[in-house]
């Protein structure tokens, strides 16, 4: 083990999730929002495309993804060989009615096999108050779910996507963490979180991590980040860095491959990538 416990990675094995995980600092953690908010206040939205993939535009967000201490983690539950395939904000501004539905990651990722792990960082605290993440210990272990997509205005999916099944919220677990920590849950664990009615933002960032084994079998073209070891398996077109936050460069590469991961991502809507 590099980081975690052998309790730790089993209660990942058996319950689909472990948290929380010390990364940063809360120091660290609030040049990051302030990195963020700077980036807002010069008249930028993180809304749209921005949304997704936003490492591919940040090059403080492409270095955490590369964290030591966050690859680390990971590498305990994938192995050494790592690719950051997606990553998204998860933002709910304060007295806000924004939520997240249930739902499974994978339902619309084409991704097999599961073996992915989400690691969500904690750029604010994140809590009952404010609309932490709940999970449903175990329910990785079942297949992929059926869901319907709603497009519910206020629901933070990209398709409003919400779980078909009856989810028994008492079984329910909060996933609490102070800024600088994270979270580490499995693709297939059935999870969601409600509005944030503090005074202030609560920020989460999801990054989305496989080993270099898994493919994609929705889409004919994909792309990920190589940030551990190496990929022999090539199933994937590995991404560059960007060489300055927002440059032309950074932007035109950023929307070709958004393109494409929105065609699998909203596959059968008929529609584009939501705000």
């Amino acid at each position: 083990m590099k980081s975690l416990t052998e309790a730790a990675v089993r209660q990942y094995r058996d319950l689909g999730y472990y948290a929380p995980v010390p990364i940063l600092t809360r120091a660290e953690a609030g040049a990051l929002r302030r990195s963020l908010e700077a980036f807002e206040a010069n008249g930028g939205g993180i809304q749209g495309a921005v949304r997704h993939k936003p490492h591919l535009l940040f090059t403080w967000l492409n270095e955490l993804i590369r964290h030591p201490r966050i690859l680390d983690a990971v590498e305990d539950i994938v192995g050494p060989d790592i690719l950051c395939w997606g990553t998204s904000f998860f933002i709910k501004e304060r007295r806000n009615t924004s939520y997240v539905s249930w739902h499974q990651d994978s339902t619309y990722w084409g991704l097999e096999p599961p073996d992915i792990v989400t690691a969500w960082v904690a750029f604010t605290d994140s809590a009952a108050d404010n609309g932490a993440m709940r999970v449903i210990p175990g329910s990785h272990k079942l297949d992929q779910v059926p869901h319907r997509d709603t497009f519910a205005a206020e629901n933070l999916l990209s398709r409003g996507q919400e779980i078909m099944v009856d989810v028994d919220e008492r079984q329910a677990a909060m996933l609490e963490l102070a800024a600088g920590e994270m979270s580490l849950h499995h693709v297939r664990l059935i999870h969601g979180s409600d509005p944030n009615p503090s005074d202030d933002r609560r920020i989460g960032f999801a990054i989305r991590y496989i080993p270099t084994y898994v493919r994609q079998v929705a889409g004919s073209h994909d792309s990920a980040t190589l940030v551990r070891g190496v990929d022999d398996h090539h199933n994937f077109e590995l991404e560059q860095r960007p060489d300055a936050d927002m440059s032309p460069a950074a932007v035109a590469y950023h929307a070709a491959v958004t393109g494409a991961h929105a065609q699998i991502l909203m596959r059968g809507t008929g529609r584009e990538m939501r705000a």
